[in-house]
């Protein structure tokens, strides 16, 4: 039996789809891009996500804003998913995503 090591998400990759699944939430992962902080993020899923019922091909939405304790900069994400909660729309505003591997890095420091 063959057992493949995960590899991190490129910036491509996070373009496409910046969200982990863990259990029943979607996790993602941003970086401010004034101060460098790092966020980590639960969205639950049948919780957090805002249901959008004029839209059938996305109705599910996450609006969110973040603001983090080192300085007053505003992050600002909204996403639009599918029924089964993959990404169709993504934008960031005042930050970047980065993979959970650079989370870990940088929030050891």
């Amino acid at each position: 039996m063959f057992f493949f090591k995960k590899r991190e998400k490129t910036e491509a990759d996070l373009e496409k789809n910046p969200f982990y699944k863990e259990s029943n939430a979607l996790v993602v992962y941003i970086k401010c891009n004034k101060c460098g902080e790092v966020f980590r993020s639960h969205l639950r899923i049948g919780y957090d996500f805002i249901i959008d019922y004029d839209n059938r091909s996305a109705p599910f939405k996450i609006e969110k804003i973040y603001v983090g304790s080192r300085c007053p900069n505003k992050i600002e994400l909204r996403a639009k998913f599918t029924g089964s909660y993959k990404p169709v729309s993504i934008e960031i505003e005042g930050g970047k995503f980065i993979s959970k591997e650079t989370y870990e890095r940088e929030a050891e420091r």
